[in-house]
């Protein structure tokens, strides 16, 4: 080829042999998320937090199960600084329920009351679900559940969606990521509390699915729907705290839908 002139073009191709880490990275942060206390949440107390705990809408029997765990651990570090015997207890729990039932807001505000009750070094939480754990070959999954739980020490490591790392009997990319969390729960047993969280009937069978999950995963909470009155309630919060205003005439189609 050449132009009208004679000349022939010349072309420049500029190749970068250097692997591009950032997207390696965000590939490795997919499916995980980080919640660190901020400056103002560094400032909560174990009554405030309970109190935030408490003014949430609806999940009764929750706030319930929430309130008689602190206590129990609270009595257990009485009964421990007394030199009297006290029971073990099991941190890691197991929330049931569909989505959108406030699973991950109360599982940030358990990992708050587990720092300030001494039990966890830090009190982040680190939501992830199986897209954050699993990688594409054998072998590797381990290598990224480590870096998950890595990020989780001190805090919670929370789980969504966990049955899905035990629905295929065949799957031993779940089963790899399953028993490597496991073992994390061993051998950081002073600094990495585990949630894991789903529907109702699939998370029975997930912990059945393995004899390490049921030892230590005997604690359920389960967050029921909300009913249409509790769902205006949340609204009429929502409307508030952005500075809206529901007119008289919303109330009623609100509340028939």
């Amino acid at each position: 080829l050449s132009n009208a002139d004679g000349e022939k073009p010349v072309i420049n191709l500029n190749i970068n042999l250097t692997p591009d880490l950032s997207s390696q990275t965000q590939e490795e942060n997919k499916g995980v998320s980080v919640h660190k206390p901020s400056n103002e949440e560094n400032k909560d107390t174990l009554e405030s937090v309970l109190s935030e705990l408490n003014s949430l809408v609806g999940l009764d029997k929750v706030k319930e199960d929430v309130n008689s765990l602190m206590n129990f651990i609270k009595i257990s570090k009485l009964r421990q600084q007394r030199g009297m015997k006290s029971p073990t207890i099991s941190y890691h729990l197991v929330f049931t329920g569909n989505p959108g039932t406030g699973k991950t807001t109360v599982a940030r505000m358990v990992a708050k009351l587990y720092y300030l009750m001494g039990i966890l070094p830090e009190g982040q939480l680190v939501e992830t679900d199986r897209s954050g754990l699993v990688a594409g070959y054998l072998g590797q999954t381990a290598i990224k559940t480590q870096k998950v739980i890595q990020e989780a020490l001190g805090g919670v490591l929370f789980i969504d969606e966990a049955y899905a790392l035990a629905n295929d009997k065949e799957d031993s990319y779940g089963k790899e990521a399953i028993e490597t969390i496991l073992k994390a729960m061993e051998d950081h047993r002073d600094e990495l509390v585990v949630i894991v969280a789903g529907y109702d009937d699939l998370m029975h069978k997930f912990i059945d699915s393995n004899p390490g999950l049921r030892s230590r995963f005997n604690k359920y909470f389960n967050f029921p729907d909300y009913n249409g009155e509790e769902l205006l309630k949340i609204l009429k919060r929502f409307c508030d705290s952005n500075g809206y205003n529901l007119s008289d005439e919303a109330i009623p189609l609100l509340t028939e839908k």
